[in-house]
């Protein structure tokens, strides 16, 4: 009997494409022109317009001298000009790189060189901060694309450049070639990681496209919703969501700051269906004093990060919102394990439902695995809730690697497996449940802040010698950066001074809660007790029980 051989099926126009998210723009606007895709206070679009702005500003872009893997830095908040980025962008050849509007000079500084960005747009609110960034980079600054907004707090501009200008000017008939391979980079997102240096993540086509799917999947989302832009979208590129919503037609409702009395006017303005955000965020909702607003329909939102308190989850329920837990990183194009819920939750009781939904969960769809594992011999921990592992991911959904860092690269995805540094536990029902966290990373108000950033700040003080950063509980953040300092012999120094120094060197939400001085608990060998100092604050206690 012969055997098929596969040598004979090769691939080709009729039975391949590489994967892109932005194809489903190209979709959408043909079978739904009509229907909306983005509301911004006043101003609204079409799908069709969308499409048609986004291959104007690609055109522009290519007109700037953008090609094949340049990298376009934006500086955005949630506006139509930061979504429409998501497909002009990569229809241009290049690579976005979302950047956070809450970083200091130094940190966008040291992203625009890293990058070597060659054109950059910039909000009005954030213009200053722009400008002093060029000046400190001279010739290598990148070329400056002005997006005004009558809502922006102030009208200011750098150079000659404005966003719908370039749109006037651009081709609406320009058509943006696939990429050359799908594993050819759509976006470079900085995260802080562990080191007080950011790192470049590198995402590709084809994991873009396969988490824009992956959304839809584990998110049972429908066609045509509502969605609430509350999460950043220079957050993993909103966690994908721009090329989700493209997917599945749905409207986009952009809001440039969060507020709650904004957050709850614009859910019943629009019928909100869906929305994503930081524990912080709902908890927000659930405290603003506004709860005799609740939602005449069911808000359905995704809520990622640390476990969240039980009091928030009762709080969003009672005010409209369904809440699925989700947990991932950057590295892994933001959500990559989900709580999925099971039928029997029903039969156990309201405080046992509360505690089952704070679970980081199962792995997502496309993603391919995740696991707890024994960093030292990569074997699975025992389904007993109490042996510790590293949470570790692989599949799909996973980076292509950290820009121009080899090394940290290669220790990421050791073993085959992508090291989160997280530390967790599994139940009975084989989901995980994050413990701590190995990298010493403070997650306040679903901000990722390096320990060791701060610390640096701290030890560059001439009274300081000895420097240590944990997590300290806070009630409205989760969790805030607290630090210990050691002063050298003689010195006096008081907290509010050492303060401002920290101020001057730190973005805001950076900044340490309280500093507290004296003696620095150290093993024999001179390493800080870390664990000691957490105890001391009360944040060393188990997230799950």
């Amino acid at each position: 009997m012969a055997k098929l051989s596969t040598t004979e099926l090769g691939k080709g126009p009729a039975n391949f494409a590489t994967l892109s998210p932005v194809g489903f723009l190209a979709r959408t606007a043909n079978v739904h022109p009509f229907l909306l895709s983005t509301i911004y206070g006043e101003v609204s679009y079409t799908w069709h317009d969308t499409y048609e702005r986004c291959k104007r500003f690609a055109s522009a872009l290519t007109g700037l001298g953008v090609r094949r893997g340049d990298i376009v830095a934006v500086m955005l908040p949630n506006v139509p000009a930061m979504f429409e980025s998501h497909f002009a962008v990569p229809m241009a050849g290049g690579v976005l790189c979302a950047i956070n509007t809450r970083l200091d000079v130094e940190s966008v500084r040291y992203i625009l060189e890293h990058s070597n960005a060659k054109v950059m747009l910039v909000d009005p609110e954030f213009a200053a901060t722009v400008r002093e960034v060029v000046r400190r980079l001279g010739s290598q600054a990148p070329i400056v694309i002005n997006v005004a907004d009558d809502s922006a707090p102030c009208a200011d501009t750098i150079g000659d450049l404005e966003y719908e200008a370039l749109i006037l000017q651009g081709d609406g008939s320009f058509e943006g070639g696939a990429p050359d391979d799908e594993w050819d980079t759509i976006a470079l997102n900085y995260t802080s990681g562990t080191t007080g240096k950011p790192k470049g993540v590198v995402y590709h086509h084809r994991g873009a496209h396969l988490n824009a799917v992956n959304n839809v999947l584990y998110w049972n989302l429908p066609s045509r919703p509502v969605y609430l832009w509350v999460l950043p979208m220079f957050h993993c590129n909103g966690w994908c969501f721009p090329w989700t919503l493209a997917l599945v037609a749905g409207v986009s409702i952009f809001l440039r700051k969060f507020n709650p009395s904004i957050v709850f006017d614009a859910i019943g303005q629009h019928a909100v269906t869906h929305m994503c955000a930081a524990p912080i965020v709902y908890a927000s909702l659930v405290h603003s004093g506004l709860g005799a607003l609740r939602f005449d329909r069911t808000v359905h939102g995704l809520i990622a990060g640390s476990s969240p308190p039980v009091s928030v989850l009762e709080g969003a329920s009672k005010l409209g919102f369904e809440l699925t837990h989700v947990y991932g990183l950057t590295e892994v194009y933001g959500p990559s394990s989900v709580c999925v819920q099971q039928p029997d939750w029903q039969e156990v009781s309201h405080e046992q439902q509360m505690q089952l939904h704070r679970r980081q969960g199962v792995v997502s769809p496309l993603q391919g695995e995740v696991a707890v594992l024994d960093p030292a011999t990569l074997r699975a921990v025992p389904h007993d809730l109490e042996t510790i592992g590293e949470v570790m991911f692989k599949g799909n959904l996973v980076m292509k690697g950290y820009f121009k860092d080899p090394d940290a690269t290669e220790a990421a995805l050791s073993g085959g497996w992508f090291h989160t540094g997280d530390l967790a536990v599994v139940d009975s029902d084989g989901y995980i449940v994050i413990k701590d966290r190995a990298k010493d990373i403070i997650v306040s108000g679903g901000e990722n802040i390096s320990s060791v950033e701060i610390e640096e700040v701290l030890y560059a003080h001439p009274s300081v010698v000895v420097a240590a950063v944990v997590a300290e509980p806070d009630s409205k953040w989760g969790e805030a950066p607290c630090a210990f300092v050691e002063l050298r012999v003689g010195a006096v120094v008081l907290e509010a001074e050492l303060m401002t120094f920290c101020r001057e060197r730190l973005a805001g939400f950076k900044m340490p809660k309280r500093i507290v001085f004296g003696l620095v608990p150290k093993t024999s060998t001179g390493k800080i007790k870390k664990f000691e100092l957490r105890s001391r604050l009360g944040s060393a206690d188990a997230v799950y029980r």
